[in-house]
């Protein structure tokens, strides 16, 4: 039975986990290699092992990262606590810990073998019912203080059906069990006999009841010392125990030997009994002590096995190394000649490579160069701008007058704004011509495109002065350092070169010096390391990447610079835009500094379009009157049409002209006289303006001779005119509205969504076209324009009536001029 085998053994183990004061975890110590080779596997493992997916198994064996080392220790789920934590207990030590799944991973076969730790119990103790939560805390701490990493004897009383194994603790010659008790921290049992006790009925752990235990235990009132309970090889409870004096076997009475209880039978005398059990204690410790002796030459034996094999590894690699030192002697300079070489040919390429880059001696170039020729903004830049300001309110004041006579005054003052503002004009070029703009803004560009090909895209910083001071100071740093690097460097290799002179002086047989070996070779081991040290260290600096600091320095130094390169080009870019607009305006106000424009020309050419049209007219008119005559002279209206048809070239010329005039007194009202339209209304200028120069006043659709268009005119009405030898075909739409046309060709206009005005308008131009003029369209009620209102002073009152009546002569004038030329043409 497992109580006969495991009863009274001794085992010596190492506390490893405390659960309260009279339960606690522990390692055999013969499983310590066991333990370091576990942590070695699960090492290797657990990094590459899956996670634990679904339900976990609560009996197989995990890996799970114990929290305060980060290491994998074997493991078994006691409870899932939800869907992301589990409590585990770690089996080869018994502490418990919640781990997130994550944290808990698959192992392979080989580590799924039973736990190294053991859960023990200190026999004959219980924990006192209603003990405070303070006591048992100082109970468990108590007992930790004895078990903890400590070598601890075991011997095993009983065991739990749970795995659990009751045992009396001793460390050294102190009982751990008596020393908790003492302390008050547990309570001795008490317990009935084992003869009363069935052997498998179950309890309660916490409660040490006899029915969870595979072998007896004493009370702890009747026991004696240790080694008395040693379990004997006889038999107790009806079994056999020898008598090893007499050599004969003697039977107890499984009824009346029960624990503690010692009467037995008129033929045994107690004492011999005693005596018995004495003999049987020692020789169980002899056992004991040939069983640990043997264990020792065995461990010993398998010590010097492995040292004899270590040895043997060792003497083979030895002898491998020395064939590999002497193969490696025979090529250890060429090899290490070649190696220095190798990394001075890269040395070379560093040197001529971008280290000024990584010393920021592009950026500090850069900061020079934005620095020494930082643009400033041109002194009558301001001066300039206000006074623009100035003309610009002043022209508007002009443009919104409708009195005449406040217009003179709002002219005048103008005039003497624009005065100021050409003089203006003239220092500023002058100023900015002394300035290379463009070779300025043509070297900044240049700086930043190379900046951003290094450092590539820019951010916004601020503390523009630190960040320049902190870039300055770690600039010397590095350049500091690298030039002692470099120095060092340079110095060693010109020790090596003269080394070389002198090994070639030595082995040169016809030099005459004489140098002994021992000052030709020297200390060429030094120099060398020396060299090697130094050239490593130099491409160190130069090719190990920048730390973050380092960066950092240099990218705000960057985007500094790039910011300052980006505010003078925006600076040059407004001053060159100044400075074309002056040179512009200079260009154009010259020719009107001391006049203004008049429009005598363009009533010139009125006047003149006013004869031609009458004289078209009346050709119209004796043209259609040949035609009408009874007896039609051919010649005469072949005549008579090509001289229409000059009249009608004149006509479009001189329109022409009208147009180009329009279109250069619209320039100069837009841009430096306002006050045209207000000053000379008789032009109508300002109604040219309105309709944006589409609408030409002067020509009249019944100067084009227009024909409808029967069959090209569906939707929309069609007509068609020659202008110079040119067919021309004129289409009427009104607010992409189609017109509906009758039999005759001529458009509808009853069922269009217009206003009234614009009706009438389009009734009197389709049904009345040769009696419509121009100017009738423009009187109309749909094109009428805000009329200009003069408003009259007291002490002005007489001014204004002589301009009125200036004003009206002015137009009696041309009217009757134009009569005049209409009868000269009729006589």
């Amino acid at each position: 039975m497992d109580e006969d085998i495991t009863y009274n053994k001794v085992e010596d183990v190492v506390g490893s986990h405390v659960e309260d004061a009279v339960t606690f975890w522990a390692q055999s110590i013969n499983r310590n290699r066991d333990i370091v080779k576990i942590g070695c596997a699960l090492a290797e493992v657990c990094p590459q092992s899956s996670s634990v997916f679904g339900n976990p198994d609560l009996n197989k064996i995990y890996a799970g990262l114990f929290s305060e080392d980060k290491c994998w220790y074997r493991c078994k789920v006691q409870k899932v606590i939800s869907d992301e934590k589990c409590l585990v207990r770690y089996i080869d030590y018994g502490n418990t810990e919640i781990l997130n799944r994550s944290e808990i991973v698959e192992i392979p076969l080989n580590l799924q073998f039973p736990d190294v730790a053991k859960k023990y119990r200190l026999w004959g103790l219980q924990i006192p019912s209603g003990q405070e939560v303070t006591q048992f805390d100082q109970g468990r701490s108590f007992l930790g203080s004895l078990i903890f990493e400590k070598e601890i004897k075991m011997r095993h009383k009983a065991t739990y059906q749970d795995g659990t194994i009751v045992a009396q603790a001793e460390y050294g010659n102190v009982d751990i069990g008596e020393e908790v008790a003492k302390k008050g921290y547990a309570e001795k049992c008490k317990l009935p006999s084992s003869n009363n006790i069935p052997e498998e009925k179950k309890t309660d752990p916490g409660q040490l009841g006899l029915g969870n235990l595979k072998s007896p235990i004493p009370l702890w009132g009747h026991r004696p010392n240790p080694s008395a309970f040693t379990r004997p090889k006889g038999r107790f409870n009806g079994r056999m125990v020898p008598d090893l004096k007499t050599k004969t076997l003697v039977t107890f009475p499984k009824e009346r030997l029960a624990v503690g209880d010692f009467n037995l039978g008129s033929n045994v005398s107690l004492e011999k009994i005693k005596q018995d059990q004495k003999l049987i204690e020692e020789n169980e410790k002899l056992k004991a002590e040939k069983e640990a002796l043997l264990e020792s030459y065995r461990e010993l034996e398998l010590k010097v096995e492995q040292t004899s094999l270590e040895l043997q590894r060792a003497k083979v690699t030895s002898m491998e190394l020395t064939k590999h030192l002497e193969n490696t002697l025979h090529t250890h300079v060429g090899t290490r000649m070649k190696s220095l070489a190798a990394k001075v040919e890269i040395l070379k390429e560093v040197r001529r490579a971008n280290i000024n880059v990584r010393c920021g001696d592009d950026l500090s170039d850069a900061v020079k160069v934005v620095a020494e020729g930082h643009l400033v903004t041109p002194s009558s830049l301001d001066d300039l701008e206000k006074i623009w300001e100035e003309y610009n309110l002043a022209q508007e004041k002009i443009q919104i007058c409708q009195n005449v006579n406040e217009g003179d005054i709002l002219i005048a003052k103008r005039n003497e704004v624009r005065q100021k503002l050409y003089t203006a004009v003239e220092v500023f070029i002058v100023e900015v011509d002394e300035l290379s703009l463009n070779k300025r803004l043509k070297t900044l560009q240049e700086l930043s495109a190379s900046l951003e090909a290094v450092y590539g895209q820019t951010r916004e910083v601020s503390n523009a002065e630190e960040i320049l001071h902190k870039f300055y100071e770690w600039k010397h740093g590095k350049r500091e350092e690298f030039n002692r690097v470099r120095t060092e460097t340079d110095t060693s290799l010109q020790l090596l070169a003269e080394w070389f002179n002198s090994t070639i002086k030595f082995f040169d047989l016809n030099d005459e010096e004489s140098l002994s070996s021992e000052e030709v070779i020297g200390n060429v081991d030094e120099i060398l390391e020396k060299i090697e040290s130094d050239v490593c260290k130099e491409l160190e600096i130069s090719l190990v990447e920048q730390g973050d600091t380092d960066k950092e320095i240099i990218l705000n130094t960057y985007n500094e610079v790039l910011q300052k390169i980006r505010s003078e080009e925006r600076l040059i870019t407004i001053v060159q835009a100044k400075y074309k607009a002056s040179i512009e305006f200079k260009k154009q106000i010259m020719e009107w500094l001391n006049k203004s424009p008049n429009v005598d020309h363009l009533l010139s050419i009125k006047k003149t379009l006013k004869g031609l049209k009458a004289q078209l007219r009346w050709k119209l008119v004796e043209k259609n009157n040949l035609e009408e005559a009874d007896d039609c002279n051919e010649p005469e209206i072949e005549k008579i049409k090509e001289e229409i048809a000059q009249l009608r070239h004149r006509v479009f010329e001189k329109i022409y002209h009208e147009q180009e005039e329009y279109e250069k007194l619209t320039s100069l009202v837009q841009k430096w006289f306002p006050e045209l339209p207000l000053l000379h209304p008789e032009a109508g200028i300002l109604k040219y303006m309105n309709s944006g120069g589409i609408l030409t006043v002067s020509l009249e659709r019944d100067l084009l001779d227009a024909e409808p268009m029967k069959e090209l005119s569906s939707k929309r009405p069609l007509v068609c005119s020659e202008v110079d030898g040119q067919k021309v075909l004129l289409k009427l739409c009104v607010q992409n509205q189609e017109f509906e046309i009758n039999e005759d060709g001529i458009p509808e206009i009853d069922g269009l969504h217009l206003d009234d005005d614009v009706k009438t308008l389009l009734s009197s131009l389709i049904y009345c076209r040769n009696s419509m003029t121009a100017e009738q369209v423009l009187n109309a009620e749909c094109f009428l324009l805000p009329k200009i209102t003069l408003i009259t002073y007291p002490e002005k009152d007489s001014e204004c009536e002589e301009k009125e009546e200036l004003e009206e002569e002015n137009l009696d004038m041309y009217d009757e001029k134009a009569r005049n030329s209409e009868d000269n043409f009729d006589q």
